[in-house]
């Protein structure tokens, strides 16, 4: 939901974690609290982070999950937009409603609200569809793109640095990243480019059900989305000062795919302005098959 640059002042020292993808399935697996008013009422914890703020990825997943719940199994979800109205706390349960906004013949529509202390940190509207015949086309992954393994990892690069923050990315996460090129953690990359690509995978297997693999997708799909908006204007996540937050994201899953294998997320931003910088990114298996498309503006506040 809001993500800060690595800064050298300190931060707190989180717990070790041993199994990140233990973890992220703990988050994922919402507790049914049987209430029920109007909407259906889960709980779910929040992970911790060196920020003390909820991930934007983990309260999105939830919410996907949370939807999820209430509609049939055969009616996989294709959709979804929301917006991150306020900072998560990590130290705090979150609590999610889901309105059952339509059920029609092919689709389903729900709105999952994400709640801390009474108050919404997250909104999001979410679309299901049976499984129908149609037309078909994509736009083709890039060409001559490295093989993941010739790559070094999150950890291979951040590991060394010892500050809670670049520990955290480098170890808690429960996915395996991979940039295509320079990463930005620490320097800028000097080609201004607004594009890039990296690969990801969950570091274990998961579970074989497809709508937590699109949740983990969802889940995944924002980390470093807005790094195409820092390439562009010579920015890295170690740069004094650097902040910025998610406002809005939106996803669209066009065919099945695990999150536990290899994927190539592509990102690039056509703009920014005002404040604000807009990326967006396609999700393609190893064997070039386009599985989802992702959107999201986010606030961007460089130091003077």
């Amino acid at each position: 939901m809001t993500d800060e640059a690595i800064e050298t002042s300190a931060a707190p020292q989180g717990p070790t974690v041993a199994d990140p993808v233990g973890g992220l399935l703990a988050a994922l697996d919402l507790t049914d609290t049987g209430a029920r008013t109007s909407e259906d009422i889960f709980t779910g914890p929040s992970q911790w982070t060196a920020h003390g703020r909820v991930f934007g990825g983990q309260v999105l997943a939830q919410s996907l999950i949370a939807a999820s719940r209430t509609v049939e199994t055969d009616r996989p979800a294709h959709s979804l937009h929301g917006y991150f109205l306020r900072p998560g706390d990590v130290a705090l349960p979150i609590t999610f409603s889901v309105d059952r906004i339509h059920d029609g013949r092919s689709f389903s529509t729900r709105r999952t609200q994400a709640y801390q202390n009474g108050l919404p940190i997250f909104s999001m509207i979410a679309s299901f569809q049976t499984d129908d015949p149609g037309i078909d086309h994509q736009i083709d992954m890039p060409d001559n793109v490295p093989d993941p393994e010739s790559l070094p990892s999150i950890a291979e690069t951040l590991g060394h640095i010892e500050h809670p923050i670049a520990q955290n990315w480098a170890y808690a996460r429960p996915f395996d990243i991979r940039h295509v090129g320079q990463p930005i953690y620490v320097s800028a990359d000097s080609a201004r480019v607004e594009r890039q690509a990296i690969w990801m995978k969950a570091l274990r297997p998961l579970p074989d059900e497809p709508i937590l693999h699109r949740a983990a997708m969802a889940y995944a799909s924002d980390y470093a989305l807005l790094e195409p908006i820092f390439r562009r204007h010579g920015l890295a996540w170690m740069t004094p000062g650097l902040k910025s937050a998610s406002l809005d994201h939106a996803m669209w899953w066009h065919r099945p795919g695990r999150a536990d294998e290899w994927f190539l997320y592509v990102q690039e931003s056509p703009s920014a302005q005002g404040g604000r910088g807009l990326a967006t990114g396609r999700m393609y298996s190893r064997d070039g098959v386009l599985l989802a498309t992702v959107a999201q503006e986010g606030t961007i506040r460089v130091p003077r």
